[in-house]
């Protein structure tokens, strides 16, 4: 599996039986006549992970590689990428595609609660994987940690496991680079937040099988914060988990962000000059619904956000966000500024899936709403004052259910 995939770098994560370092033999497609290849030993972590990073790349350029053991017995099938365009000062910005999607439950009998399995269609990776895309944005809820595996470390590996095991996931996991966020299945018990005593097994093993680009931040580097760039457009990785104090805990204690990653997020965004800012974070944030986990269970930290998003007067703020079960598009309008905030909710890849039709949420756009297992299609394109995001949200099996595309230069709906 691929991490970010940039201009000269890459990074590949791959994890195998063998607990000695392994190797990646990689080429570029230009230079395969000439049989040149380059060697990078992986930087073996918990779990037989490793971790490969590839510098002195070429822009714009076909790689090929195997990973392989020391003594040259192949381990894996023929790894294809490419790296980005050197677009800036030279041409437009290249268009690109991600996918996202949230709540990703793969049964298994042993562990599960009794009754009617609670995941299925899996063949909605395949789908995903059949897209043309260069990046999946996994949006929290990305393994469902049960009963018996929050009590070990070891139970976080086993969850993991059975996941990446899954033989409907193996053709996206080769697909474009892969990028994370967390939710509370992925860091504890259902609902958990900063009072979960073993957020640093979480965190462990998070980093053991996702490779974003950097985690944390200086003052706190316990949370799993993140940001890369992909073209022209800046993607933060936000977690709603490590600093939050429950709702009930009332005005003056409650909090999903906390105030250093407040800070350093209105900060990044107020410096990005990206036509679009995605920020992904793992529960709704438009939402007015003040139900579950919802932002809107917040209001202190939900006004604060929005009105510095209005007075410092930011654009292009566009929230990717999981958790509900359900897919919706949400809206607000600034007062001051005038600029356009959205909402995509984009839920579940394979849990059970809920009908939010009957939610009082006034920030709803018509015509948003899925109520089956779904993915979300992010295509950006356009000159580069002129970027245009299309949002496409899919079935499980490929179709699509709805599409809505947003105007960068304009700050509004196009649709």
């Amino acid at each position: 599996m691929f991490g970010h995939i940039g201009l000269r770098s890459a990074t590949l994560w791959s994890q195998s039986n063998e607990s000695n370092p392994v190797q990646l033999r990689y080429w570029s497609l230009d230079s395969m006549a000439s049989g040149e290849a380059v060697y990078a030993t992986g930087t073996v972590g918990e779990f037989n992970c490793s971790t490969y990073n590839l510098n002195n790349l070429e822009p714009a350029t076909e790689y090929q590689g195997r990973i392989e053991t020391m003594n040259g017995l192949v381990l894996s099938d023929t790894l294809n990428w490419t790296t980005q365009v050197l677009w800036q000062f030279r041409e437009d910005p290249p268009a690109f595609t991600f996918a996202a999607g949230s709540c990703a439950f793969i049964n298994e009998t042993a562990y599960d609660r009794p009754g009617r399995p609670y995941g299925g269609n899996y063949q909605i990776f395949e789908s995903i994987a059949r897209d043309t895309i260069q990046g999946m944005l996994w949006l929290g809820d990305n393994i469902y940690l049960r009963e018996v595996d929050v009590e070990s470390k070891a139970g976080y590996q086993h969850r993991y496991e059975h996941m990446r095991r899954l033989p409907e996931l193996q053709a996206l996991l080769s697909n474009g680079s892969h990028y994370a966020i967390w939710d509370d299945h992925d860091f504890g018990p259902d609902n958990s937040d900063g009072s979960w005593f073993h957020s640093d097994w979480a965190k462990e093993s998070f980093d053991s099988f996702w490779v974003n680009p950097g985690n944390g931040l200086p003052e706190a580097p316990e949370l799993n914060v993140a940001y890369f760039q992909y073209a022209d457009v800046d993607f933060f990785l936000l977690d709603n988990r490590t600093h939050r104090v429950n709702h009930n805990m009332g005005p003056k204690n409650r909090m999903v962000l906390g105030e250093i990653q407040m800070t350093w997020l209105l900060n990044a965004l107020r410096n990005s000059r990206a036509p679009f800012k995605m920020v992904a974070i793992g529960g709704q944030m438009l939402s007015d619904v003040v139900k579950y986990e919802n932002f809107a269970q917040y209001p202190e930290e939900r006004n604060r956000l929005l009105s510095e998003l209005d007075r410092l007067d930011i654009k292009g703020v566009v929230f990717l966000t999981g958790d509900r079960h359900c897919t919706e598009l949400s809206q607000i309008q600034l007062p001051t500024s005038g600029r356009l905030v959205y909402d995509l909710t984009v839920s579940p890849l394979t849990s059970s899936s809920y009908d939010n039709t009957d939610e009082p949420n006034t920030h709803r756009v018509e015509g948003t709403i899925a109520s089956e297992r779904n993915y979300a299609l992010l295509d950006f394109s356009g000159k580069r004052k002129e970027r245009v995001l299309k949002m496409s949200v899919m079935d499980s099996t490929g179709s699509l259910l709805w599409e809505k595309s947003i105007a960068a230069a304009k700050g509004y709906s196009m649709d």
